[in-house]
């Protein structure tokens, strides 16, 4: 089947613990090659959101992005400056023995001085970890952006495959042409060396069984049905690949060069004036079918 490896999705879920958002894109690769960035709490659940993504994805390079908030009531945490406190009692302590002032240090009068007290947010226990129910969301998350990025990705494909069938149709219609015009250059040779042996001098030929003959094997040399037949077999092969449910984005790139070195071939053995132009305009059609394959999965 002719799926793109390019694609991209992102979705965000809300509920009462918190928010996940996930975001995956997908470029050409001639592997699977995955990049995960996760938060910190949520490491331990990496091998299991890969295992998510390769069940769907076969080829490319894909980066998976997935941010957790949580919605947590703060911890707070009040720090005494128990060397200001200090500092500030044996002060006290003298002013109260000259005199000066009365009374114990009341709990206000710490919430008057900025530098006694700090309070400040608790970070969060490294420990701990998100609930399960959280980790399950995550999961799930996963898996939706992945049929997300399936389907655009199936979407992009089918613009492809309608684009390569048209290009593998068109092949098929060339390579009908050139067989038929090597055929008639192979006659055309066939009968000029016959001419050409015929104004040599029919007197002059000892055995004509033997220039015959030697006439047809240089003849044959030119004859290109089992290319032609290789080509065919191969865009039958490749009809039944984008067919198959299966990625085939490098099995199509292999068949490209199969056809091209078939195509090399009957352009050097094809005989006349009619093939060359045809096995260029093969060779053109190749070369537009590999770009495109270069973003099969």
């Amino acid at each position: 089947m002719i799926r793109s490896m390019t694609g991209f999705a992102a979705l965000t879920r809300e509920d009462e613990q918190g928010t996940i958002s996930v975001t995956l894109r997908s470029v050409n690769h001639r592997f699977l090659d995955l990049q995960a960035r996760l938060p910190p709490s949520l490491a331990d659940l990496e091998s299991r959101l890969r295992a998510i993504v390769q069940e769907r994805i076969g080829r490319g390079r894909v980066e998976l992005t997935v941010s957790l908030q949580l919605r947590r009531q703060p911890s707070i945490a009040v720090e005494l400056n128990e060397p200001l406190i200090d500092a500030l009692a044996a002060a006290l302590e003298q002013a109260r023995a000259k005199g000066v002032v009365t009374g114990a240090l009341q709990p206000g009068d710490l919430l008057r001085l900025p530098q006694a007290l700090a309070i400040r947010e608790k970070a969060g226990t490294d420990g701990e970890g998100p609930p399960e129910e959280v980790r399950r969301g995550v999961e799930a998350a996963v898996i939706s952006a992945v049929g997300e990025l399936d389907v655009m990705r199936g979407r992009e494909g089918a613009f492809l495959q309608q684009d390569l069938e048209g290009r593998r149709a068109l092949l098929a219609e060339l390579v009908d042409r050139v067989a038929r015009a090597a055929e008639n250059g192979r006659k055309t040779l066939e009968t000029r060396l016959a001419e050409r042996i015929r104004d040599l001098g029919a007197d002059s030929l000892t055995e004509p069984a033997a220039i015959a003959q030697e006439i047809v094997r240089f003849v044959a040399r030119s004859d290109i049905t089992e290319e032609i037949v290789r080509f065919r077999s191969h865009l039958a092969h490749w009809q039944a690949l984008a067919e198959a449910p299966e990625p085939c984005g490098r099995k199509l790139d292999f068949l490209i060069q199969e056809m091209n070195r078939e195509a090399n071939t009957i352009g050097s053995k094809a005989e006349g004036e009619e093939a060359p132009p045809i096995v260029v305009a093969i060779k053109a059609e190749l070369e537009k079918m590999r770009e495109q394959v270069q973003n099969v999965e």
